[in-house]
């Protein structure tokens, strides 16, 4: 009775892409993927004075099938690179990543054989988080600006295909074996 007092006969007309990337956005399941000290400041960000809660990604998953934001927290050798690339393949669509400090940016200070220059090389990454280690602050500014592009995406959006597309010709030309 009392919406029909202010609505009347009227309806509410919107797209199934604007609900369901609301929907998304607020309910983040992060799987933090941490290998070094970007991994304590997302303690912090887990913790009550920064409360990654207020933007809906308060649930960490620690199963990739269970979640749909992979954070990549630190330095990633030769060696986690094809369990990184693993763990991505297992969480299903739609799935983002947010790869968070220098070290899964570029490598950071470790040039070396061991060292993956940058996670970008063997997946997709969505929010880059600068800094060694990043504030928590600049954890939660990406997770908004995350929200902010999952709020623009299209339901029939064609990067699904071409993630995959992607990997796969990253994988051609580098010399990463992947064990399926």
């Amino acid at each position: 009775m009392g919406v029909e007092k202010y609505l009347g006969d009227s309806i509410f007309a919107t797209s199934l892409s604007s609900v369901a990337n609301w929907a998304r956005k607020g309910s983040l399941w992060p799987y933090p993927y941490g290998t070094a000290c970007c991994s304590i400041e997302f303690m912090s960000v887990m913790c009550s004075d920064f409360d990654i809660a207020r933007f809906g990604a308060e649930r960490p998953s620690f199963s990739p099938r269970q979640a749909d934001l992979l954070m990549v927290l630190g330095t990633i050798t030769y060696k986690m690179a094809p369990v990184l690339w693993r763990v991505y393949h297992t969480m299903s669509e739609p799935k983002w990543v947010i790869c968070v400090g220098a070290c899964a940016s570029s490598g950071g200070m470790f040039d070396s054989y061991a060292v993956l220059q940058g996670i970008d090389r063997i997946i997709p990454v969505d929010m880059y988080v600068p800094g060694c280690p990043p504030r928590p602050e600049m954890m939660l500014d990406a997770l908004i600006k995350l929200q902010q592009k999952i709020q623009k995406e299209s339901l029939n959006d064609p990067k699904y295909q071409e993630r995959s597309d992607y990997l796969q010709r990253i994988f051609e030309e580098s010399d990463i074996e992947v064990k399926k």
